[in-house]
C-alpha cells in the first residue's frame, strides 16, 4: 500500500506510521523503516503499548469473560484511531491495507486495518499482492533503486501480530488454497 501511495501522490505526500506493540516483531519494525527509507517517505513511530494497556484495563471485565478476538482487535482499533487522527490532522486520506482475501473472509478489523478512504489492494487476492510486490521490486531494481518491499516481508509467514505467535494460517487455510476457494466462489459463483 505504501509503495502504491508513493507512486500515486509522490513520496513527499505520504506518511508512514509505525505503531509497534508488545506483539510486534523486530523484523516487522525493521521492514517498515526499510520501506520508508527506500521510498523516501516520512515515517512516524508511535508505540502503542501504553494505550493498549489502558484500553485493556478499562475493559478488563468484558475482555476476561468475552471472546478472545475482542482483546486482539483492541490493538488494531488503537492503530486505526491513530491513523485517522494523523490523517485528519494533516488533511490527508488514510489508506486501508486490506486485500480481497482478508476482506472476503472477514480477516480484518472494522475501525482498525479497514480504516481508510481508499484500499489500493482491496481488489487483489493475497497471492496477487505478493505478485504485485515482486513486480514493484523488479521495477525498482531496473531503475537502480533499492527494493521497497524487503525480502523479510516477502518470506515471513503472514501475521496480523495481534497476539503472541499468531499466524494467519492459524485461522485460515494457506493463501494458495484460500485463493482457489475464493475465486471459485466470488469470480465463478
Amino acid at each position: 500500500c505504501t509503495v502504491i501511495a508513493a507512486r500515486a501522490v509522490g513520496p513527499a505526500n505520504v506518511l508512514g506510521l509505525s505503531m509497534p506493540s508488545r506483539h510486534s516483531s523486530q523484523h516487522s519494525i525493521d521492514d517498515a523503516v526499510a520501506t520508508a527509507e527506500a521510498l523516501g517517505i516520512e515515517m512516524l513511530s508511535i508505540p502503542i503499548n501504553e494505550l493498549h494497556d489502558e484500553a485493556e484495563e478499562a475493559l478488563a471485565e468484558e475482555l476476561d469473560s468475552g471472546d478472545p478476538v475482542a482483546a486482539e482487535n483492541l490493538q488494531a482499533r488503537i492503530r486505526g484511531m491513530l491513523v485517522m487522527g494523523a490523517a485528519n490532522a494533516r488533511g490527508s486520506m488514510a489508506v486501508a491495507t486490506g486485500n480481497k482475501s482478508e476482506l472476503a473472509v472477514g480477516y480484518c478489523t472494522l475501525y482498525g486495518d479497514m480504516n481508510g478512504g481508499y484500499a489500493p489492494l482491496g481488489d487483489l487476492y493475497k497471492t496477487e499482492v505478493y505478485g504485485l510486490a515482486e513486480a514493484l521490486n523488479a521495477e525498482a531494481a531496473t531503475l537502480g533503486n533499492p527494493s521497497p518491499i524487503t525480502e523479510s516481508t516477502m518470506t515471513k509467514p503472514p501475521s496480523g501480530e495481534l497476539a503472541p505467535g499468531q499466524m494467519d494460517e492459524d485461522l485460515l487455510p494457506p493463501y494458495e488454497v484460500l485463493y482457489a476457494i475464493l475465486v471459485a466462489r466470488i469470480e465463478r459463483g
